[in-house]
């Protein structure tokens, strides 16, 4: 297995991090940790506009970090558990290498 490690900037990383900075889609993740969500929840919950939300939304949706389904008129989204999974890993790896001693210097 190739550690996801290996590259000094892992692109995929960066990505998930990126989307994951701005606080509006932390609390996204938050409100979709509990479920499958409609739009018409979210905007309701996190007291956006559609057009807020929407944008972020697509920001997330871009990067993997969530799918969507339509059903009749409404959208609904869901966490992707590949993308988080991902981002554990690539994590648990960072952890581990942290109590890695350093080589000697010559």
């Amino acid at each position: 297995m190739t550690s996801v490690l290996q590259h000094t900037a892992n692109p995929r990383a960066q990505q998930l991090f990126k989307v994951l900075a701005e606080p509006i889609r932390m609390e996204l993740v938050q409100c979709l940790g509990a479920g499958e969500r409609c739009v018409c929840d979210l905007t309701s919950d996190l007291g956006l506009a559609q057009s807020k939300l929407s944008f972020h939304l697509k920001a997330m949706k871009d990067a993997g970090l969530i799918s969507a389904r339509q059903q009749g008129r409404w959208t609904y989204y869901r966490l992707e558990a590949e993308s988080l999974l991902w981002l554990r890993n690539w994590l648990d790896q960072l952890a581990a290498s942290c109590v890695k001693p350093a080589s000697i210097c010559d």
